[in-house]
């Protein structure tokens, strides 16, 4: 997913940021000429349910409730090359819609509470939650100059809450946000240095 500007697809953040509106994917380029003019489609010609086709399948039978609704683990874009793991959401619903030039297809997505968690109880409360705002992301890529504030790495770079989430830290604000290397990060675990 992406909310950045120029994002080649309409992905939206509403509920402060605990629901999530996600555009299906495209058309191959070399199927058809120009994907952006292209419907979205749900089955491939010969008849195989395309990825929109799976995930619209499992929203739909999550709806009904003829299975429980899926968890998903959303990846933010940030930037080229730079992804944000904003964590687990519940597939709650799909729908195709006219965006002016052709039919895409929509996936509404509630976040849910935990890494590992086995309940399905959606964010209650924006004043806290663990997803960190793309605002937020932006402006700590910006301060933090792109690289772990411990060692300068510029890979592998993870976006960590000073004071962690699990121990009351906030994600609203960039003053409790940081970028850390992979290795920096996953040594602090959940500890306060």
């Amino acid at each position: 997913m992406s909310v950045r500007r120029g994002a080649p697809y309409r992905d939206r953040l509403e509920d402060g940021g605990t629901t999530l509106i996600y555009e299906g994917h495209d058309q191959r380029r070399g199927d058809v000429p120009d994907p952006k003019l292209a419907d979205q489609l749900a089955t491939t010609a010969s008849g195989q349910p395309t990825e929109n086709g799976k995930f619209h399948s499992a929203a739909q039978s999550g709806k009904l409730g003829k299975q429980a609704q899926a968890r998903v683990r959303v990846y933010e874009k940030v930037f080229r090359g730079v992804w944000s793991d904003n964590g687990f959401f519940l597939l709650v619903d799909s729908w195709t819609e006219f965006d002016g030039k052709r039919r895409v297809f929509k996936f509404k997505l509630v976040a849910v509470e935990g890494e590992g968690a086995t309940s399905n109880s959606p964010v209650i409360g924006l004043e806290r939650r663990r997803i960190i705002p793309t605002r937020v992301k932006l402006a700590v890529w910006k301060r933090d100059g792109g690289k772990c504030v411990k060692c300068g790495a510029a890979d592998e770079l993870h976006f960590d809450h000073d004071v962690p989430w699990s121990k009351g830290g906030s994600s609203l604000t960039e003053a409790n946000v940081q970028l850390l290397c992979a290795r920096h990060n996953l040594s602090k675990s959940n500890r306060i240095v």
